[in-house]
C-alpha cells in the first residue's frame, strides 16, 4: 500500500505547530498572570501581558499584507520555519523580563505569525483535494489545539496552591516552554517540500506571481463582496480568539471566589483545548459529510454553543475579573466546575468556526489561498488587537456584550455567504443540463 506523501506532510505540519504553539498559546494563557507576578518582584517593570498580546496581533495584521509576497519568494515551508524562530526568541525574552525587550520581542513575533500562519493555509492548500480538505482542516486543528493540553496541564501542576508564582517556578515554567519551541523549529526545518505529482485529484495552485502582483491582488481580493462578508465572520473569531486566549483564563484566576484561583488559569487552558480537539477531530472525522451538508450548519452550532458560554461566564464570573484580582461576587456564587465548561464550550464553539474558516478557503480561493488566507490573518488579528487593548479597562460585561453582537452578525455573513455559493452552483448545473438537454 502506497504512503500518501500528502497526508505525512498534514500531519508533519501538525505536529511542527503542536510544539510551537505548546509554548506560545500556554504562554498567552499565562502572560498576564506572571508578568503580574514580575511586577511585584521589579517595580521598573510596566510591562503587561494584554499590550504584548495587542502588540502581537496589531503586528500579525500589519505584516499580513506582506506575507504573501513572502511566500511567493522562499515558498510556504521556510516562511513557517523563519516564522518559528520568532516564537522561540518570544518565549525565551521571557527569562529577562524587560519591558522594551518583551514589547520588542511581541512586535518581532507578529511578523513571524504572519509568516508561520499564512504560509501554513498555503501548504495545507497544497496537500489538499477538494475531497480532503475538511478532514485535512480537522486534522490540523485538532493536532494544533492540543498544544493548549499538555502545556497549560503542566502549568496546572506547577501553579498548584500559589497565590504569588515564585520566580524560580516561573523560570521553569518558561525553560520548558522555550524547549518545546526550539523543537518545533526542528520539525519545520525537516518537513517535506508540497510533492508535485500529477495526481488529478490533487489541487495545485496557478504559477505564483511576483511579490508586488501579489500583494495589489490580496488588496483586490481583499474588497471584493464576497470576502468583505467572510471579513464580518474573521472579525468575530478575532474577538472571539482575544477572549478565550488571554482574557477568560486571566479573569478566572482573578476571581477569589473560586478556591485556588491561581491554579485554574492552567486548568482552563486545558478545557478549552479539550474542546478544540474535540471540535477538530469531529469535523474532520465527518469531513466528507460536513462537504456534503453545507459548511453553515457546524458554523451556526458553534455560534449556539457561544452564546451559551457567554450567558454562563455572565453569571458566574464578577465584572471586573478581566481587570485585576478581586473579591467581588458574581450573579451566582462563583463555580470553577461551571467554569471549566465555559472554558470546553469556547474551545469546541472556536472549533466550529474555524475549521470551516479553513474549509471554505481552501475550497473556494484554492488558486489564490495565499492570498485568502493573508486577508483572513489580517482581519482576525485586528479583532484580537482590539480585545485586548480594551481588555484591561472594559468590565467583563461590557467584553460579552461586544462578542454576543459580532457572534449573530458573523454567523449571519457567513451563512449569507454559504447560501450563495450554493445557489450559483445549482445555477451551473442547471445550466450544463440545460445545454446538454438542447444537445
Amino acid at each position: 500500500m502506497a504512503v500518501d506523501k500528502r497526508l505525512v506532510n498534514v500531519i508533519g505540519v501538525g505536529s511542527a505547530f503542536l510544539l510551537t504553539f505548546m509554548a506560545f498559546q500556554t504562554m498567552g494563557n499565562i502572560e498576564e498572570t506572571i508578568l503580574k507576578n514580575v511586577q511585584q518582584d521589579d517595580p521598573n517593570f510596566t510591562g503587561t501581558g494584554y499590550t504584548s498580546l495587542a502588540i502581537i496581533y496589531a503586528a500579525l495584521a500589519i505584516f499580513n499584507w506582506i506575507a504573501p509576497s513572502a511566500i511567493s519568494v522562499i515558498g510556504p515551508k521556510f516562511s513557517m520555519f523563519i516564522g518559528s524562530l520568532t516564537y522561540m526568541l518570544f518565549i525565551m525574552s521571557f527569562l529577562w523580563p524587560k519591558t522594551w525587550l518583551l514589547y520588542t520581542a511581541s512586535a518581532i513575533i507578529g511578523a513571524g505569525a504572519a509568516l508561520i500562519w499564512t504560509g501554513q493555509g498555503t501548504y495545507l492548500t497544497l496537500n489538499s483535494s477538494p475531497a480532503t480538505i475538511s478532514r485535512n482542516s480537522g486534522m490540523f486543528w485538532a493536532m494544533l489545539q492540543c498544544s493548549m493540553l499538555f502545556g497549560n496541564l503542566f502549568v496546572y501542576i506547577e501553579f498548584d496552591g500559589q497565590d504569588y508564582i515564585q520566580k524560580d517556578v516561573r523560570t521553569l515554567v518558561i525553560w520548558v516552554l522555550s524547549g518545546l519551541s526550539i523543537a518545533g523549529v526542528v520539525v519545520f526545518l525537516i518537513l517535506p517540500n508540497p510533492p508535485k505529482g500529477s495526481d488529478d485529484e490533487v489541487r495545485t495552485e496557478e504559477p505564483m506571481p511576483g511579490p508586488v502582483e501579489v500583494f495589489l491582488d490580496a488588496m483586490k481580493l481583499f474588497i471584493t463582496p464576497r470576502m468583505l462578508m467572510l471579513c464580518v465572520a474573521f472579525l468575530y473569531s478575532g474577538i472571539e480568539l482575544g477572549f478565550y486566549s488571554g482574557v477568560y483564563s486571566t479573569a478566572v484566576g482573578a476571581t477569589s471566589k473560586l478556591e485556588n484561583a491561581k491554579k485554574l488559569v492552567g486548568l482552563s487552558g486545558v478545557f478549552i483545548g479539550l474542546g478544540e480537539v474535540l471540535g477538530g477531530l469531529l469535523f474532520g472525522i465527518l469531513g466528507k459529510k460536513t462537504t456534503k451538508w453545507g459548511r453553515d450548519p457546524i458554523v451556526i452550532v458553534g455560534f449556539l454553543i457561544h452564546i451559551v458560554a457567554f450567558f454562563c461566564i455572565f453569571l458566574n464570573l464578577p465584572n471586573n475579573s478581566p481587570i485585576g484580582d478581586t473579591n467581588d461576587g458574581a450573579f451566582i456564587t462563583s463555580s470553577k466546575v461551571l467554569a471549566m465548561a465555559c472554558s470546553f464550550l469556547l474551545g469546541f464553539g472556536d472549533a466550529c468556526f474555524n475549521t470551516q474558516f479553513y474549509s471554505i478557503i481552501g475550497n473556494v480561493y484554492s488558486n489564490n489561498s495565499a492570498c485568502a488566507f493573508g486577508v483572513f490573518k489580517f482581519v482576525q488579528s485586528i479583532g484580537a488587537a482590539a480585545c485586548f487593548l480594551y481588555a484591561k479597562s472594559v468590565g467583563l460585561y461590557v467584553q460579552l456584550a461586544i462578542l454576543v453582537v459580532l457572534a449573530v452578525l458573523g454567523t449571519g455573513s457567513y451563512v449569507w455567504v454559504e447560501f450563495t455559493i450554493r445557489r450559483n452552483n445549482n445555477s451551473k448545473n442547471t445550466d450544463s443540463e440545460s445545454t446538454h438537454s438542447s444537445e
